[in-house]
């Protein structure tokens, strides 16, 4: 969690996301302890309540738990979890923009693969 805070979402945004990408990039295991709120507050000089607020949108949804007195925990499937609503939001807030803007240019099917392809060989 080395990430510098932006001005281009809320904190509590930010916070979410640099523990769910610590998530996805394995350095916070299933059934690993999370930083706790003062932690995290401490490290991005915020609001213990701002960092709370993003630790508790991913106990809502089931990426994070408590254990009383000792702290937040990935949860077991957290990862699959995040994968598949991060697949969920690509394909709409990447690949049907692309679909359309390729569509209003007159770009077919076959070369908008060869430009997909093409770019993951460079």
């Amino acid at each position: 969690m080395n990430e510098i805070l932006t001005q281009q979402k809320s904190i509590y945004i930010q916070i979410r996301e640099m523990i769910e990408n610590d998530i996805l990039r394995d350095i916070l295991l299933e059934e690993e302890r999370v930083p706790s709120t003062n932690e995290l507050a401490k490290l991005y000089a915020i609001n213990p309540a701002t960092a709370a607020k993003g630790v508790n949108l991913l106990v809502d949804e089931e990426i994070l738990y408590k254990k009383r007195g000792i702290g937040m925990f990935v949860a077991k499937g957290a990862k699959r979890r995040i994968m598949e609503q991060r697949k969920e939001h690509f394909y709409d807030d990447y690949v049907k923009k692309l679909l359309a803007e390729a569509g209003s240019l007159g770009i077919t099917k076959k070369e908008l693969i060869t430009m997909i392809e093409q770019s993951r060989e460079d």
